[in-house]
């Protein structure tokens, strides 16, 4: 948990900032492609802990993947399947909008999941990833270091462990997720990369102090925009 000193330098620092403020920017990209007609598939949808996914009753219907058998009691979806995101459980041409919030760190053939969600989208429907990007210093540590290390830190973050999964960055930068998108048909509208508050490095002040400094160099010059953590992928498919 935060100290009384981290919450002052949240306040101090990054007074636009809430928690999952990246979950926020992510929503504002769904919400640009969403319409009270929309059916969307939620990929990877988990047992709901994420607010900002909650789109329940401003599309038409919403429903869910995820191997975690929780998702079938998701209050988020209008329904809910246990599946794997390499065989989504839906016929061809299903979806207006299939989304996923930080899965594609998790995916062991990201490349069948590109294809199974070219697959179930209509004509012109959009596919928006939000997932950390492997050049940043935070997945560089997750790769040389083993889960239950991953566990410990999220644990002290709040995060209960059964929330957090073993990851693999397979499709974790701009390259790899152009290639990925290009590859299973999709035309890349847009890949976006920004660096905010230091999540990972608040639960130590000197920490959290140079993951400060790190945005502040990293978000100020175009040219480092690859070191940036958020990664936010925009693909659609051809009408």
């Amino acid at each position: 948990m935060a100290s009384n000193l981290v919450k002052y330098l949240d306040q101090k620092l990054f007074p636009d900032y809430k928690s999952n403020w990246d979950d926020e920017l992510f929503r504002t990209e769904i919400l640009k492609y969403l319409s009270a007609d929309s059916e969307v598939l939620d990929l990877g949808a988990g047992a709901g802990i994420v607010e900002q996914m909650n789109f329940k009753g401003l599309v038409r219907k919403i429903c869910g993947v995820d191997l975690d058998p929780r998702v079938e009691e998701n209050p988020y979806l209008d329904e809910g399947r246990k599946a794997s995101a390499n065989q989504i459980p839906y016929p061809d041409r299903s979806f207006d909008l299939v989304f996923s919030d930080n899965v594609l760190e998790h995916l062991e053939h990201p490349e069948l999941v590109f294809q199974e969600v070219f697959r179930v989208l209509k004509p012109g429907g959009v596919f928006l990833a939000k997932t950390p990007n492997k050049y940043h210093y935070m997945p560089l540590i997750a790769r040389l270091t083993p889960h239950w290390f991953h566990q410990w830190v999220n644990k002290l973050r709040g995060r209960a462990s059964v929330d957090t999964f073993p990851t693999l960055y397979r499709a974790n930068c701009r390259r790899d997720f152009m290639s990925l998108s290009g590859k299973a048909g999709f035309e890349v509208k847009a890949v976006l990369l920004h660096e905010g508050r230091p999540e990972y490095l608040r639960i130590f002040t000197p920490a959290y102090l140079i993951g400060y400094l790190y945005q502040r160099i990293v978000q100020s010059f175009d040219f480092l925009s690859q070191f940036r953590v958020v990664m936010v992928g925009i693909v659609c498919k051809p009408i």
